[in-house]
């Protein structure tokens, strides 16, 4: 295998690896500053699961080795939790 064959097989590792779902430390340190819905979706993304019961919402982020829930008042993100994931 030539040196650019190399290169490009080493190139399309690296991206497909990036592809895969972020743990759940990564998760907590891209959203460690939220304040807002807003910015809680502009910083992760719309979450895998969301529930809502009237102004209380819980937006749950799967990771690779566990969820990220958070709980949201109205706009406000009031609490970050993190789960195993292994109760389901």
């Amino acid at each position: 295998m030539n040196r650019a064959a190399r290169l490009l097989a080493i190139v399309v590792l690296l991206a497909l690896a990036a592809c895969g779902k972020p743990s759940k430390e990564e998760l907590v340190r891209k959203s460690e500053n939220v304040k807002t819905k807003a910015e809680l979706q502009a910083v992760l993304g719309l979450a895998d699961d969301i529930n809502k019961v009237g102004p209380i919402e819980t937006w749950r982020y799967k990771g690779s080795n566990g969820d990220v829930v958070f709980i949201i008042t109205g706009n406000i993100v009031q609490l970050q939790a993190t789960d195993s994931g292994k109760n389901k």
